[in-house]
């Protein structure tokens, strides 16, 4: 029997990776340089704003994104993970409409996780997946099984076992490109097509650089222009300006927009990371309703709904909580207060990490969204300045808001480097968005020299400290947190530097 390594990595795809990447790596390298000059800019008081230059070209003419696929009509619940094989069994038997697939912050990118998830895609796409646990207990797809859209790495990301001319692929290129390389055939032949949702996405160029990907890549494979579908995440602070435009340049492709909640928050942080002004508080505090967010949701259903296309509500990452029926009972019920506040606002789905947190969601929606979607309410009502999206919310910093920002930080950082990139930390599906913020709220508080609740300054000292008494139990996480927090230059993304320690 054939290796996952050579099933996937065989003489056609590898030719497939190396066009992808001959094309599109240089227009990959500018558009990161871009984002270091964009960032300069803003450290100057250059902050994101809508673009005028487009004001007439695409926000103001009348147009909308391709119709949607059949089956992509209703997404009313989407459910995420790793591509591992239980969690793609179990989320496609879930009952959601949705499952994605994901290579990225739910996923730690070791060769071994991004090839075996590659192999175990094949095997979903093709319906043949199956899986015995070590128990003995038999796992296999149910009929109708949740629709398949799968997230690659992000743009600043490589595969460093993966070189083209000397040259480390993109890790964006590698993992969309294996997927659709191996299984768009097979997709068109049951009625389906390859869709996707990209990451990390800072402005409509990038969005831009996506669109000419997919038309590269269904020309070199023989597909009809327009058969891929892609959901942009709006996860970054300076995208949430760029909407209309994101969508214009992917208006072939589009599959609407989503609420990347937990990194658009992170980007909050990291983009004014310069800013006393702008210290956020605990991360407990910084919830849906805050002005800022909530400008941010509406303008993105205005935005999706104007130009005919879903607007995707945000994670709930609670797990059910078997050894406290009360406590899970609470956390359930902020599972529905948080879809009921998405549902009213008018996004066409919403999110969930846990199977058991599907049956809610759908209620919910059900209950206050009777067609497969709401694409039709307009949201005429919103208009969202800069000023808006940028407002910085109030709130204070407790104790326990630095502790639980090293303990979640570090925790999960210990678990990706250990190979596992969805992780259950105090009944919260964590993934790499939380690690970000715990860290990059730890920084930021630190560097412009924050105060606690109760008057006291946050030093570098005392959370370092804190940070150190886990030296013994995880010391290579501990290392790197240590650095993250403490260094006097921002790391952009902390994946960046802990992807050198992964196999």
């Amino acid at each position: 029997m054939a290796s996952a390594e050579d099933r996937i990595l065989t003489p056609d795809a590898r030719a497939f990776l190396e066009a992808l990447s001959r094309r599109f790596e240089s227009s990959r390298r500018a558009m990161l340089h871009r984002r270091v000059l964009r960032q300069q800019e803003i450290d100057a008081g250059d902050f994101p704003n809508f673009l005028p230059d487009t004001e007439s070209a695409v926000r103001k003419e009348w147009w909308v994104v391709a119709p949607i696929p059949p089956e992509l009509e209703d997404r009313r619940v989407e459910i995420t993970g790793p591509t591992d094989r239980k969690m793609i069994i179990n989320a496609r038997n879930s009952g959601a409409n949705v499952f994605m697939a994901d290579f990225e912050d739910a996923n730690s990118p070791t060769w071994s996780n991004m090839i075996e998830g590659q192999v175990n895609l094949m095997d979903a796409v093709r319906e043949t997946i199956a899986y015995r646990s070590p128990e003995g207990k038999d796992y296999e797809l149910h009929e109708n099984p949740a629709v398949l859209m799968v997230r690659p790495r992000g743009w600043h990301l490589v595969e460093k076992h993966f070189h083209v001319d000397g040259l480390p692929i993109s890790a964006s290129l590698f993992d969309f490109g294996l997927y659709f390389f191996h299984n768009n055939a097979e997709l068109l032949s049951r009625g389906t097509a390859p869709y996707f949702y990209l990451p990390k996405l800072e402005n409509h160029l990038e969005a831009r650089l996506w669109n000419d990907v997919l038309l590269f890549a269904q020309e070199y494979c023989g597909v009809p222009r327009g058969t891929v579908r892609a959901t942009v995440l709006i996860e970054t602070i300076t995208a949430a300006f760029e909407m209309d435009e994101i969508l214009y340049e992917l208006r072939e492709h589009s599959a609407g927009l989503n609420c990347g909640r937990w990194d658009y928050i992170f980007s909050y942080i990291k983009k004014f990371r310069n800013y006393q002004d702008r210290v956020l508080p605990d991360r407990s505090q910084v919830t849906m309703d805050r002005h800022f967010l909530a400008s941010y949701v509406n303008l993105l259903i205005q935005t999706c709904h104007k130009r005919g296309i879903h607007a995707m509500g945000g994670m709930a990452a609670q797990i059910p909580i078997k050894s406290d029926a009360a406590e899970n009972e609470r956390a359930l019920g902020r599972v529905r207060e948080d879809k009921l506040r998405e549902v009213r606002a008018g996004h066409d789905g919403t999110w969930v990490a846990h199977p058991g947190l599907v049956a809610i969601a759908k209620a919910v929606f059900d209950d206050h969204m009777p067609g497969p979607n709401q694409i039709g309410v307009r949201r005429e009502d919103v208009y969202v300045t800069q000023q808006d999206l940028l407002e910085t919310p109030a709130g204070t910093i407790s104790e326990l808001g630095i502790q639980m920002n090293i303990d979640v930080g570090l925790e999960y950082l210990n678990a990706w480097l250990h190979g596992s990139g969805a992780v259950p930390i105090y009944h919260l599906m964590e993934d790499v968005a939380t690690s970000e913020i715990c860290r990059a709220q730890l920084w930021q508080w630190v560097h412009h020299g924050a105060k606690r609740d109760d008057g006291a300054a946050i030093t570098k000292e005392m959370l370092l400290e804190s940070i150190r008494v886990r030296a013994k139990a995880m010391p290579e996480a501990v290392e790197l947190f240590e650095h993250l927090v403490a260094d006097e230059h921002f790391a952009e993304f902390l994946t960046l530097k802990a992807y050198e320690r992964l196999p």
